[in-house]
């Protein structure tokens, strides 16, 4: 088993040189106190991204923040939350603050989401290898530019953070290792994480590291690769 377990670390092991930084609904209505949908341990996270968002940018890595965007009369809602959001509650609605990227993940201050050009299914790019990107569901990948976006740019590899682990963090995990995605977990900057569930990940080949390992890792010359 040992030596399955080996001969499988050529196909899942990251590289380097291929790999790019996801964010997953780190958006203020999800993470800062007293918004309408705060998760829980979510504000804990920020520092730990904002490093990872920082080395990646100084390495002119890719990074893409995916975001929930809900019209007010949940259209394009997933079902577990529609009846919510038909009934009035308001989250993370097109053109409000509340569905802005953190400030802290933000390249520049001023930057706001274009609702309209991420809800027509195109990237918005925020700044050198950085962009926004809409999903309509918990899935990053499902219906959504960020396959054929990846690819296009050489990644084989994607490191994953953002809030509340058990729905689209999880989700995409699974989205991307169908298609054959080599993948990081970056444990300490993703909320609501569970010692079982980052075991079933360990378990379908996810690598799991906090930010100073990912860090640590992303600095190392190509030599030591």
């Amino acid at each position: 088993f040992e030596e399955v377990r080996g001969s499988m670390k050529e196909y899942l092991a990251p590289e380097r040189e291929r790999v790019a930084l996801i964010t997953i609904d780190a958006q203020r209505d999800f993470v800062l106190p007293n918004a309408p949908a705060t998760v829980g341990g979510a504000l804990a996270t920020i520092p730990a991204m904002r490093r990872l968002i920082d080395a990646f940018r100084t390495a002119g890595a890719p990074i893409v923040h995916t975001l929930r965007l809900y019209r007010c009369n949940g259209s394009n809602v997933d079902l577990c939350h529609r009846a919510a959001i038909e009934g009035g509650q308001r989250i993370v609605m097109p053109g409000t603050s509340g569905a802005e990227l953190i400030d802290e993940l933000k390249p520049s201050l001023g930057q706001r989401v274009e609702p309209e050009l991420l809800l027509d299914g195109k990237l918005q790019e925020i700044g050198h290898r950085e962009w926004l990107c809409y999903k309509p569901r918990l899935s990053a990948f499902f219906q959504t530019p960020l396959e054929d976006h990846l690819k296009s740019l050489g990644i084989t590899t994607i490191v994953i953070c953002g809030t509340d682990f058990p729905t689209s963090p999880r989700s995409t995990v699974y989205a991307a290792s169908n298609r054959d995605f080599r993948i990081v977990l970056a444990t300490d900057a993703i909320s609501g994480a569970t010692d079982s569930g980052l075991d079933e990940l360990a378990q379908i080949g996810v690598y799991l590291m906090g930010s100073e390992q990912l860090l640590n890792w992303l600095k190392r010359d190509r030599q030591a690769a």
